[in-house]
């Protein structure tokens, strides 16, 4: 039986064990012990290292941080290396079906991580094991690298760590994006943009505090507002009208003396932002709408509004920037915390590969020093370009045209 024979031969396999790694809540969390990540993604790496195990493969643990498991000829020294990672966002609300349990549907596995990154891993560790069960002896070490925080925001420390101890492929790939082959990747910057606010010197309606999002590199699908003033009847009314007129999922209801106003948003992924709607966006537009009493948090509120507001490309804000290769640059409000003390806002901008970060930050400077925002860089990773005619890419296409 040859190796693509068997592919199909372990589809129910690789379907029970799909679903028993998106079981597995593994998003980033604090240290625990000795896992460096949290619990839920320490579980998520075990199960993918047993699963190697299991099957006879070499594995390796790096200190928790990361690791592999390989298969081909032990003293070979070429290595081809498949990058992947266990960790997920954050799962967000309003799931049709349960986050974490891979339930099938109509031929499709629902579940957080499906797409990014555990149904590739568990796709490329079944590939490895058509191979090794067909009797193939590959000619380079196959070693299916395992990330554990490549969606965090963390720079990467796991993948860091890892390759401290071990060595680097000779060359590789990573199964975390789309058909037929990427050879490029946007720059990613994380940043906050933090404001201080003075104290409320006068009466009226004062915004006691601010929160939306789970992860920078999240559309955010919910936000919060908590105000005090004296009556609410005209702030009611404002809701009211802006949600008939916008048709957003906004509303606003008392807690004690004070008022909750809360805006429900569409997730996505912050490389896709238009596929989603940003509740901290349709938040803010409505508290443009509302004469706040403190001078600083009206300069927030308006900045947002003018200068970011609904753009996905930076447009207000001035760095729209593209280029022919990898297109326009993608803006992201990931989250967003305010109290009486300070505004912050966290950001998540994907920027075009032929460019760099000092020409994303320069055109906005300007606007932020004049509302009185500082930058916390907290990311960055350099944009990766492989031309087409490169012969790693033009083997992946010719494997992909000879078997699709």
């Amino acid at each position: 039986m040859g190796y693509l024979e068997r592919i199909d031969e372990y589809r129910e396999e690789m379907i029970q064990d799909l679903q028993g790694l998106i079981a597995i809540p593994s998003v980033v969390g604090p240290a625990e012990g000795d896992m460096p990540f949290g619990s839920g993604v320490d579980k998520a790496f075990q199960y993918m290292l047993n699963l190697g195990k299991e099957e006879g493969f070499r594995t390796a643990n790096v200190d928790n941080y990361g690791g592999h498991i390989e298969f081909g000829e032990e003293g070979n020294e070429k290595i081809m290396g498949i990058l992947t990672h266990v960790d997920v966002v954050p799962e967000g609300k309003d799931w049709d079906y349960p986050p974490y349990e891979g339930k099938v549907v109509e031929g499709r596995i629902y579940g957080r991580g499906t797409i990014d990154d555990k149904g590739p891993t568990i796709a490329a560790f079944y590939a490895m094991k058509a191979l090794k069960d067909g009797g193939i002896i590959p000619k380079k070490r196959i070693r299916l690298i395992l990330g554990l925080d490549e969606e965090a925001g963390t720079g990467w420390q796991g993948m860091q760590a890892y390759f401290r101890k071990m060595e680097k492929p000779d060359f590789a790939f990573t199964p975390d994006a789309e058909f037929p082959a990427i050879h490029g990747e946007m720059g990613i910057l994380i940043f906050e943009l933090v404001k201080k606010l003075g104290k409320t010197l006068n009466g009226g309606v004062e915004l006691r505090s601010l929160t939306g999002g789970n992860a920078p590199n999240m559309v955010a699908d919910q936000a919060r507002a908590v105000l005090r003033a004296e009556s609410y009847d005209k702030i009611r009314e404002i809701v009211e009208d802006f949600r008939k007129e916008t048709g957003y999922r906004i509303h606003a209801k008392g807690i004690g003396k004070s008022l909750e106003i809360t805006a429900k948003g569409i997730s996505s992924h912050g490389a896709r932002p238009g596929k989603g709607l940003n509740a901290i966006s349709v938040l803010l537009a409505l508290l443009g709408k509302i004469e706040m009493a403190n001078e600083d948090v009206l300069d927030f509120i308006n900045f947002y509004n003018q200068y970011i507001g609904f753009d996905l490309h930076g447009e207000q804000i001035g760095c729209d920037l593209s280029d022919s290769i990898s297109g326009k640059l993608i803006f992201n409000v990931g989250m967003a915390d305010v109290d009486d003390q300070v505004a912050r806002l966290t950001v998540n901008i994907r920027y075009p590969v032929t460019m760099d970060d000092d020409q994303v930050y320069g055109p906005m400077m300007p606007i932020l020093d004049q509302y009185g925002f500082g930058v916390v860089k907290i990311n960055h990773q350099e944009p990766i370009y492989i031309p087409e005619d490169d012969p790693m890419i033009v083997t992946l296409m010719d494997i992909y045209r000879k078997h699709s």
